[in-house]
């Protein structure tokens, strides 16, 4: 036992008063039996006359350890020393100068470094918790408070036990010292608004002004099972669990409902629509699964299995996995089980309205620890698992909702509030029963900037692979039908090996786009309906014609190999780009807010809209604007550098031109309903989209060269001071190795109806792991060819 150690509003000290003077009115008793034992309690308590007066030092209470056994002999009833768990100590304390057998047992097991605490109560609101005590039992004010309390203590197997602790406060007397501030009704008021209000308690209850005579009786009572079931409520309840965390909570709640120390928890959900199972998350493992992300039903269960889960929804237990291993010669699922190590498990369907949602799993690692007998355990917590997994499902299908919403129809974070608005205002005039209609959505006097990272020759590219994979259709197709022309029995082979060759030659010495179209009308409406006759011939020509439909892409029955490679190519250079610029807007957003837009075509366009307008709570000035402008900067030589960093491991070798458009007027931009998404507004701001669409194609005036160029940033202009302002950042950036010193400055031949186009051009210099310092492109070229 310890000393009462933390602040308190009590003067403590051991007493068996109260309790000693129950016995004098027992002693007076007319049973003579309980008159007799009375009388020598009292006898062996009047040899200590401290145990009745109290004593404040608690280390004397081993110098009555005897006769206090004898004063709580009818407390602690030796018949039930070693079912109960009980404790006599000091009030909200862990000090305890009395146990039963069964209490000794449990800290016993908890091992010699366990400290006897209660659970969660901060040092503070245990001096609350003192107070009220003493306006309830001594101000007779009902406070209807009463904090549960408990302890956690691990058994010999280490899993944590949960003890519900019942006070039994009867023997204690509680009187104010002479230095007690006396209670009025108005102080009772104003703590019973001031609960957290440590110092107003401490100022109506000063530490130790009270004095607290006597013991507590604790009456303990096991209660993992339903404190594990109310641990299980509150995690599915904590939505900002990460899988992983939720998992650990999961499996320590299931380990203190089973007593299992070594029990593992894992999921697999329920497609309905492939009938397979699969993993939610790669933090959140599936046992039926093992290394696999999913499997259809029948290839993970056996009938009997299968059976049970998914058309009954009831629990299937393997109390013994070695056993059903062999007996089914290594069927699932206790070959997965076996393969892991698992000895027995428990699997439970996760059911809703009779519809299979995914199945719990429970595993241990010795045969006989799961059962059909212990799996009813779970009967309580399903109700509530089985919510949680639903609102987990919707949320699933909210998050693939909002993610479609994101690529495709998404409304920016920085134009939603105005959407919002519109929305609101629709609402409120539908609810008068009117028939509102939403009123355009537009920003006036908002600045642009339009950036590019162009896919070069990709048109060049596309037809190649495109030129490559028909030629190899084409002759496969040839060498079919001239093998069947040879063998002489249908003429019409010869008239279509004739066709082949007309189309071979066409393809790879005029190839045109109208060229794949004609070819593949061909193929679809002559060639393959006559392969499966050809098949028929003999042995040699159906293998011929089973090596070409082996050759084909399942979903257009093409060739599809240079195509597949060009497709790839563009979709990594794509996904690449794509995430550099999405990465870099979350911090340009925090420069100002504004519009973002961005695009993938061959290569990948953003949009920028930035002004007042679009963000009326924040002062809006041109340093802003320009703050902007020298950000799409650098994040397009960022694109740069990382697109020659990722050149090396494309499938296809392909450059790359970055362009910035500058419009230095502010103009408007208006959403359009129909196309769901935003754009210019007015006949003046539409001159913008003509340049915009049309520029990665102008030409340097005088000459036949474009003007965007690999290796380099293009940034086109008409106003002076823009290229005054430009120029200003290019040094910048100059100075920081990350543009070269190459600069030109160019003038651009007429744009349909746009005349006065200027560009700077100037080279990027790259770095990359292997090449610290930094290269020119042509330099750069050289690297990547070695």
């Amino acid at each position: 036992m310890k000393n009462y150690t933390y602040d308190s509003p009590f003067q403590l000290k051991v007493s068996f008063n109260k309790l000693l003077g129950m016995y004098d009115e027992l002693a007076n008793s007319e049973d003579e039996a309980v008159a007799d034992k009375a009388k020598k309690i009292l006898a062996v308590a009047d040899q200590y006359p401290e145990l009745r007066a109290g004593f404040s030092d608690i280390e004397k209470i081993n110098d009555y350890k005897e006769p206090i056994n004898t004063i709580l002999g009818d407390i602690f009833n030796p018949v039930l020393s070693n079912n109960e768990i009980k404790t006599a100590g000091l009030a909200y304390d862990d000090a305890v100068f009395k146990s039963s057998e069964r209490f000794k047992k449990i800290i016993k097991d908890a091992g010699k470094d366990f400290s006897l605490e209660l659970r969660n109560i901060p040092e503070n609101q245990m001096y609350i918790i003192q107070c009220a005590a003493i306006l309830s039992l001594n101000y007779k004010k009902d406070l209807s408070f009463k904090m549960p309390l408990f302890y956690d203590i691990p058994d010999s197997e280490g899993i944590n036990r949960h003890y519900r602790i019942l006070y039994n406060a009867d023997f204690m007397e509680l009187k104010p010292t002479k230095d007690a501030p006396t209670i009025t009704q108005e102080d009772i008021d104003q703590l019973l608004d001031g609960f957290d209000n440590l110092d107003l308690w401490k100022e109506k209850f000063p530490p130790n002004s009270w004095e607290a005579n006597g013991f507590i009786i604790s009456n303990i009572f096991d209660v993992t099972i339903d404190d594990s079931i109310s641990s299980l409520k509150t995690a599915l309840l904590e939505q900002s669990l990460s899988d992983g965390v939720l998992l650990d909570r999961f499996q320590d709640i299931f380990r203190s409902i089973f007593g299992i120390k070594d029990l593992h928890t894992g999921y697999s959900s329920y497609d309905e629509n492939t009938l397979s199972f699969e993993k939610l998350t790669t933090s959140m493992p599936s046992y039926l699964l093992n290394e696999n992300a999913e499997e259809n039903c029948m290839d993970v269960l056996c009938e009997n299995s299968y059976k049970a889960i998914l058309d009954d929804k009831k629990y299937f237990t393997i109390s013994d996995v070695e056993k059903y291993y062999d007996l089914s010669e290594g069927a699932m699922p206790y070959r997965a089980l076996h393969n892991q190590g698992f000895k027995s498990a428990i699997l439970i369907p996760i059911a809703n309205d009779k519809q299979l949602l995914g199945v719990l799993e429970l595993v241990s690692e010795r045969k006989h620890d799961l059962n059909s007998i212990n799996a009813n355990k779970l009967n309580e917590v399903m109700p509530y698992i089985i919510s949680a997994v639903v609102r987990n499902k919707i949320e699933h299908i909210n998050s693939i909702e909002a993610i479609i919403q994101n690529e495709y129809t998404s409304l920016h974070e920085s134009v939603k509030w105005k959407f919002v608005n519109e929305a609101k205002k629709y609402i409120k005039e539908k609810s008068k029963g009117n028939n509102p209609s939403f009123s355009d959505i537009s920003f006036k006097n908002v600045y642009p900037l339009y950036g590019q990272i162009d896919i070069k020759d990709s048109s060049r590219a596309r037809n190649d692979a495109t030129q490559k994979d028909l030629i190899i259709q084409l002759e496969m197709i040839n060498n079919i039908f001239n093998s069947a022309t040879k063998i002489g029995k249908m003429p019409i082979y010869e008239e279509y090996s004739f066709r082949i060759n007309s189309f071979l030659k066409e393809v790879k010495e005029t190839f045109q786009t109208s060229s794949e179209q004609n070819i593949i009308d061909f193929l679809f409406e002559e060639i393959h309906p006559a392969l499966k006759q050809v098949s028929n011939i003999n042995p040699d020509l159906k293998k011929l014609v089973e090596e070409y439909e082996n050759a084909l892409n399942t979903g257009t029955n093409m060739i599809y190999h240079h195509r597949r490679e060009y497709d790839d190519t563009i979709m990594l250079i794509n996904k690449k780009m794509s995430k550099i610029i999405d990465h870099e807007q979350k911090d340009a957003q925090k420069m100002f807010p504004h519009f973002f837009e961005r695009y993938k075509t061959d290569g990948v366009e953003h949009t920028m809209y930035i002004g007042k307008s679009i963000n009326p709570s924040n002062n809006f000035s041109e340093v802003f604007l320009q703050n902007l402008k020298l950000w799409q900067l650098e994040v397009m030589c960022e694109m740069e550098n990382e697109y020659y960093d990722l050149r090396p491991n494309l499938e296809i070798s392909l450059d790359v031109a970055s362009l910035i458009l500058v419009h230095s007027s502010p103009l408007s931009i208006k959403f359009r309903m129909d196309e769901k998404h935003f754009d210019v507004d007015g006949t003046y701001n539409a001159r913008y989209e003509v340049i915009k669409k049309r520029i990665d194609k102008a030409f340097i005036k005088g000459t036949n060269e474009r003007v965007t160029k690999p290796g380099n940033i293009t940034i086109i202009y008409s106003q002076k001071k823009d290229e005054n302002e430009y120029l200003r950042y290019v040094r910048l950036l100059q100075a920081k190795k990350v543009l070269h010193n190459d600069l030109e400055i160019l003038d651009l031949e007429e744009l349909q109806g746009v005349s006065g186009l200027k560009a700077i051009r100037v080279g990027v210099l790259y770095k990359n792991e292997n090449n610290k310092s930094p290269l020119t492109f042509d330099d750069l070229a050289k690297v990547i060819a070695k």
